[in-house]
């Protein structure tokens, strides 16, 4: 394949006050190669409540940017999907017969920064095989050590895993946990990380892209499950390499050790991706298998000297916030 007919990528950038961290990303697109794939790069400002809009407008002009980035300057912070949306609708519009519309969506999350030639990897592993819809790159921290970035499609059984953190029970539905290893090999899996994943944009003219109704949390997981279910693979190729500084946008580390309360955003995304992959009573049945998993890991970390896994507040805010409205019927506030 010739420069000249190498598959086209679009990087798609959503900041939310990480301006620094954005700029960063940004560059290191800017400064590979990208195998002579033709790339262009949109940085989303979600309306962030300091100066991000205008630094990055100083930055196109300091740093010479030019037509390789295009900005758009949000009045409206639309949350992660709807962010990312607002570009690729654009791209859609794009003719697809000229050219001018990009062969892949690549998103990468503002704090992450291609470590190798991520770009022209994930490109050829689509361009390779025409029957993937997405694939996602390895992740890793800054400093090094790899992290989770494959996963299996969560579930009332992987919920309740979870909720009650004991390892003979994890040892027993371990084809049940959601998050693969961090050496988990390349091929395809149910879904994988959103910081750092390409999508083939004939597939999300297909699907019209992110779910307009999550705003932040598992819009990327909820995409996966409905590529998936169009007959389409997702691809895990940790040759690809990212370095992810995880959770410094939303402040949402999945290692912090201690305990913090979840946003109502994430809870109100987690009973959404259950309503629309499993129904409500799928939903039902996967809300009541965490509170069950959480009131057994209550005794069992009491008495082994541990807090309890669930996030605090979650006793107060998960009934609240999630199964009343399931119960009741009252999803859509």
């Amino acid at each position: 394949m010739t420069a000249e007919n190498k598959s086209g990528i679009a990087v798609i950038v959503v900041n939310y006050g990480t301006a620094d961290l954005s700029i960063a990303a940004v560059e290191s697109v800017l400064a590979r190669q990208h195998g002579g794939h033709p790339v262009e790069v949109h940085l989303v400002d979600n309306a962030s409540p300091g100066d991000d809009a205008a630094r990055f407008a100083r930055a196109h002009d300091e740093k010479g940017w030019g037509g390789r980035v295009t900005l758009w300057l949000e009045g409206t912070n639309h949350g992660f999907g709807r962010g990312n949306n607002v570009v690729i609708y654009a791209l859609m519009q794009r003719p697809r017969e000229s050219g001018a519309a990009p062969d892949y969506v690549f998103l990468l999350n503002p704090d992450a920064m291609l470590e190798n030639e991520a770009l022209a990897i994930l490109a050829d592993r689509l361009d390779a095989d025409p029957g993937a819809g997405a694939a996602g790159a390895g992740i890793a921290l800054p400093s090094g050590k790899p992290v989770t970035a494959a996963f299996r499609f969560p579930s009332a059984t992987s919920e309740f895993v979870q909720a009650v953190a004991f390892g003979p029970v994890a040892r027993v539905f371990a084809n049940r946990i959601v998050a693969l290893p961090p050496d988990h090999p390349d091929g395809p899996v149910d879904w994988v990380a959103g910081a750092a994943v390409m999508f083939r944009m004939s597939v999300l003219r297909q699907l019209n892209g992110f779910d307009p109704d999550f705003f932040l949390y598992y819009e990327e997981v909820e995409l996966m499950h409905r590529i998936r279910q169009a007959g389409h693979e997702i691809l895990y190729v940790p040759g690809a390499r990212v370095l992810h500084a995880e959770g410094a946008a939303t402040d949402q580390k999945s290692h912090r050790p201690e305990r913090r309360p979840r946003p109502s955003y994430w809870y109100r995304s987690w009973m959404l991706y259950y309503l629309k992959t499993a129904g409500r009573g799928g939903a039902i049945a996967a809300g009541a298998a965490w509170i069950a998993g959480a009131l057994i890991n209550l005794p069992l970390s009491a008495l082994r000297g541990r807090g309890p896994s669930m996030p605090l507040n979650f006793l107060r805010d998960f009934p609240r916030q999630v199964m009343v409205p399931l119960l009741t019927g009252k999803t859509d506030g």
